[in-house]
């Protein structure tokens, strides 16, 4: 499946700028054979906006949700998203995987929050595997920091993930997460992982961009700059077969060792 990374950090502040954002890259990464566009965490609102996280915080299935699905049906191809998401008097920092035909497949919780900005304004996730069927090939999502901690990364390989897509909105000086950290997740959990940033300066963040989509053999298949960017790989089922065939890291795992 070819998958789009959007690196953009849109508009922040303003969803219908985010929205036009998004629809211009649907358009042009369907026109490249993309089954797939994801886009950064808090893609539709911003991330850096203070009080407005809760003011434009809204429901998986509110009015920024079929905006994204309109588009999705419009050009033909499933799109990942993050948002702020309204539930139950709380405000989860959240990503939404949408399907071509405009299905809600999917929307995962981040939960590992960072730093004081996300504990002001997020309550956190409980459920670290979150997974979907997309063009023959399982999908499982999760939200920057989350990806860092190993647990969260081979919770998704036991449970069969092939691609992991991660919403990112990681900052200087982290950029080694992108050029190294991403890599070998992907080759120690046997998938794909597609790490979609921001980029450049939202209050007191400066974001690095450098998305990644990295392959199970530690390769990356794409890499983007520190500018807006729209790149593309494919995540293929059958090098990712015959790489788990020659891997033995998850075959070889002795579980009653681990506490």
């Amino acid at each position: 499946m070819r998958t789009a990374l959007l690196q953009s950090s849109g508009r922040p502040g303003s969803v219908d700028g985010n929205l036009k954002v998004l629809d211009e890259a649907a358009g042009r990464a369907a026109a490249a054979g993309a089954g797939l566009v994801t886009a950064p965490e808090m893609f539709l609102t911003g991330y850096a906006i203070g009080d407005d996280i809760a003011r434009l915080a809204e429901p998986a299935d509110g009015e920024g949700a079929d905006a994204v699905a309109e588009i999705a049906v419009r050009h033909g191809l499933a799109i990942a998203y993050g948002y702020p998401e309204a539930f139950s008097g709380s405000v989860f920092n959240s990503a939404q995987l949408i399907s071509a035909d405009g299905d809600r497949l999917a929307n995962y919780r981040k939960t590992h929050l960072f730093g004081c900005f996300e504990r002001d304004h997020f309550t956190p996730g409980e459920r670290h595997v979150v997974q979907t069927e997309l063009n023959g090939l399982t999908v499982g999502l999760l939200i920057c920091y989350d990806v860092e901690f190993p647990e969260n990364v081979r919770a998704h390989a036991l449970a069969g993930t092939d691609l992991l897509v991660v919403p990112t909105a990681q900052m200087h000086p982290f950029q080694f997460v992108a050029e190294s950290m991403i890599p070998v997740r992907a080759f120690e959990n046997q998938m794909y992982v597609a790490y979609v940033n921001r980029v450049g300066q939202e209050g007191e963040f400066e974001f690095i961009g450098l998305s990644v989509l990295a392959g199970p053999d530690g390769v990356a298949r794409t890499r983007a700059g520190r500018d807006e960017q729209l790149v593309f790989a494919d995540a293929d089922p059958a090098f990712l077969a015959a790489s788990r065939e020659a891997n033995p890291y998850l075959r070889d795992r002795r579980p009653e060792l681990y506490v």
